[in-house]
């Protein structure tokens, strides 16, 4: 019953003496710590940038976020229009799209082991006062959702953490069938809509909706807001819908920490490599299918496919690192990321916003039909700028904006 990259004399038991030390956030792990694992720094800082690779196209679409549920943001073709702009677009799409999602997903998980372990070091009970910390990232996902994105991720990480974290302090045979279960349910639910999908397609063009288009275009900031108040529930429905994935990929990010995948250790080198070639192996190949495959297999392939090559993604990563394949500036700018993750993930939306829509530059419709390579180019130039920022924050302080603000939010207030 363990993944094939994970061999059960791999895993130790539930407090491995090196298993880390307690992170800030369930993004970010804390900035003073006893042992760092420098590889979650730079998987962060990817999972972030590459996040960033697929949210930029729903800002830049026509009826942005709306257009996720409207058929509006469709791929290209590039098998009826083999153009540079076509190949480029679905290579730049599908490589990112639910691929880093899943990667910073399991991450949250390897985060909650980490304050798990170390609340065990200090004999803590568990997971006693951690509901304040969910409470909190709730509060900031619904924030962020409000005021700035309607795809945000925090308010379902902060639900299914309140469920894993509880998991955590029952046996391991416990967590292995909820781990299992939870996946089960997910693919079930995703080979049933994609079953729909394929079967109700009437081959009509997809077109957004002219209303939601106008909003984003020429909508003000307040009018955006009543929109997604309004459609609260339909913009929630993917974590309602994805429940079940979040609940396995935290509790896959449980069993890979306490395995030592991520140390720098040759136990933590072999995993990496197993994953590399099952997640790389099989994911790329049935990316490719997928894609190809055209829309109805969008929800199979972002939900489905995409988490085995998120696994691909972490090996590949943690090989590039123990052979030194990355340039030093390119590890430490990931890093950089990664250490203020909390604040790079808001600040990449809300400059993506601000570009944008109509209540900034209003890039989205000024240049609707000049084709994709000002996307990407917009996600490298903010990608960039969040690397560079970061990394000028962290030469003065030792977390980022929003990371400061949770721990001091956070932190135990002294006895009287």
């Amino acid at each position: 019953m363990y993944p094939a990259f994970v061999r059960r004399q791999d895993v130790p038991g539930p407090a491995a003496p090196d298993a880390g030390v307690m992170a800030d956030t369930l993004l970010t792990p804390a900035t003073r710590a006893t042992a760092r694992l420098p590889l979650l720094d730079v998987l962060r800082g990817a999972a972030i940038l590459g996040t960033l690779m697929t949210n930029v196209w729903i800002f830049a679409s026509p009826g942005s976020e709306w257009s996720v549920l409207q058929g509006g943001l469709t791929s290209p073709d590039p098998v009826a229009d083999p153009s540079a702009a076509n190949i480029a677009e679905t290579a730049f799409r599908a490589l990112a799209d639910g691929k880093f999602l899943a990667l910073l997903t399991i991450l949250f998980g390897v985060g909650l082991a980490i304050q798990y372990d170390s609340a065990a070091r200090r004999g803590d009970p568990w997971p006693g006062r951690y509901w304040r910390r969910a409470a909190f990232l709730l509060l900031e996902g619904t924030v962020h959702f409000v005021l700035v994105f309607a795809w945000d991720v925090l308010m379902g990480y902060a639900v299914t953490a309140l469920l894993v974290a509880r998991l955590l302090a029952r046996s391991e045979k416990v967590r292995r069938r909820a781990m299992w279960t939870a996946a089960a349910v997910h693919l079930t639910l995703v080979s049933l809509l994609t079953l729909a999908l394929a079967s109700g397609d009437d081959g009509a063009p997809k077109t957004p909706d002219p209303d939601a288009v106008a909003l984003y275009a020429r909508g003000g900031y307040g009018d955006q807001i009543a929109f997604r108040l309004e459609n609260f529930a339909a913009l929630r429905i993917e974590p309602v819908f994805s429940f079940g994935l979040l609940v396995f990929l935290f509790l896959l990010g449980v069993r890979l920490h306490r395995a030592g995948a991520f140390a720098p250790t040759g136990v933590g080198r072999r995993i990496r490599a197993r994953m590399a070639a099952w997640g790389l192996g099989l994911g790329l190949p049935l990316t490719l299918a997928t894609t190809l495959g055209g829309d109805d297999f969008f929800v199979l392939g972002r939900y489905g496919v995409a988490p085995l090559v998120a696994v691909g993604y972490i090996g590949l990563i943690g090989l590039a690192l123990d052979r030194l394949w990355v340039p030093k500036p390119v590890v430490t700018a990931l890093a950089s990321v990664g250490r203020t993750a909390l604040s790079c993930y808001v600040a990449q939306n809300l400059l993506c916003m601000l570009l944008c829509y109509g209540i900034g530059l209003g890039l989205a419709a000024r240049l609707a039909d000049t084709g994709p390579w000002w996307v990407m180019g917009l996600w490298a130039a903010v990608a960039l700028t969040l690397t560079a920022g970061s990394w000028l924050w962290l030469r003065r302080f030792d977390r980022g904006p929003l990371e400061s603000v949770q721990h001091r939010a956070l932190r135990p207030r002294p006895s009287r």
